[in-house]
């Protein structure tokens, strides 16, 4: 029962939830369900950088089955990104000639300054997350589809000792204030906590509120994909309501529950303005979707760019966050996923 407005930002859940259930969700579920999206390029098989740490889960629901070179689109596999030569010079031309030809001088202008910032971010190794999993000879592409993000079994100890890493070690967060809930917080119910991210600025608490929405997107997957029924004959996987109203019941969570929930509302926030600040990049006629088949890329470069062409036109959001600082906690925790032993949820929490 998540509802009104959302803290430092001027909108409310109302709006979201209807924005995402009848525009965006539909369109991005057809999206992903396309080969260039449901082929992922993963390593999972680097060590944890923090701790020794071999304890990997036996759960057989914690495997994950890489997909036989043969099923992946020779356009993916191959990485050229290309149709042919004369194929992509002719869409440069069109776009010099869009470019020369424009009225308005300043989309133009704003689309070459995307265009540098990307050109800038691509050969730069000063990256968000560790790229190298994608060149590593160990990196294999996994089929999302097949391997959905679900419950595996995997918790306890070792579950929540990466999740403790990146709250304790990523959030800003001085080692005496203790999170809510968590183990050794004190019974002053969380004001201290409050009190302190109350108090920070709101760069510093946009981390955090992003850090607890991604952790509220994976709880929510695991108890909306629950092994229900698991017997020699069959699985049934489906929504646990238990297990969610014990993650995010304002009564079982003494009120931490809505306030998880309103962080990952945060987080799709910050996540469109993402996309829409990327638009310009994507809508280039040179640009392409590419996995060998030339129609079929057409049609989802088309379905992409309505996706974001959406989020630019719902997005008002401005967050000025310090890149390098952020930068650095990012890909610490983007590290921090080599340490969890479920491969399946490695697997997901790389690509969250």
């Amino acid at each position: 029962q998540v509802t009104g407005h959302l803290d430092d930002c001027t909108c409310d859940v109302e709006t979201i939830d209807a924005f995402n259930n009848y525009k965006l969700f539909p369109r991005l579920n057809q999206l992903l369900e396309s080969d260039y999206f449901r082929y992922y390029k993963v390593n999972l098989k680097r060590p944890c950088p923090f701790w020794n740490d071999n304890s990997h889960c036996g759960i057989r629901d914690c495997a994950v089955e890489p997909c036989p070179s043969d099923e992946v689109p020779d356009g993916i596999r191959s990485g050229s990104y290309k149709y042919s030569e004369e194929a992509n010079n002719l869409a440069e031309e069109c776009e010099e000639a869009k470019r020369l030809g424009a009225v308005d001088g300043s989309l133009s202008k704003e689309a070459q300054e995307a265009m540098l910032r990307w050109t800038r971010h691509d050969d730069s190794s000063d990256s968000f997350c560790e790229a190298d999993d994608i060149s590593s000879p160990d990196a294999e592409y996994v089929d999302l589809l097949l391997n959905p993000e679900r419950y595996t079994g995997y918790k306890g100890p070792d579950a929540w000792k990466i999740w403790n890493s990146i709250y304790e070690e990523n959030c800003f967060k001085p080692q005496n204030v203790k999170r809510p809930l968590a183990p050794g917080r004190g019974d002053d119910g969380g004001q201290t906590f409050y009190k302190w991210l109350k108090g920070v600025c709101v760069e510093k608490r946009a981390f955090y509120r992003l850090i607890s929405g991604l952790h509220s997107s994976i709880n929510i997957h695991l108890s909306a994909r629950y092994l229900l029924q698991d017997t020699w004959s069959e699985k049934k996987w489906g929504p646990n309501v238990t297990e969610f109203q014990q993650r995010f019941d304002e009564v079982l969570t003494k009120g931490e529950g809505p306030r998880r929930l309103k962080n990952l509302y945060f987080l799709y926030l910050i996540e469109l303005r993402a996309l829409s600040k990327a638009l310009p990049f994507f809508e280039r006629p040179s640009f392409h979707l590419y996995t060998g088949n030339q129609s079929h890329d057409v049609e989802i470069k088309t379905q992409l760019l309505e996706v974001l062409h959406l989020a630019k036109a719902t997005t008002k959001l401005s967050v000025s966050l310090p890149q390098e600082e952020f930068r650095l906690h990012f890909k610490n925790i983007s590290k921090i996923m080599d340490c969890v032993g479920c491969f399946k949820c490695r697997l997901w929490g790389k690509l969250q």
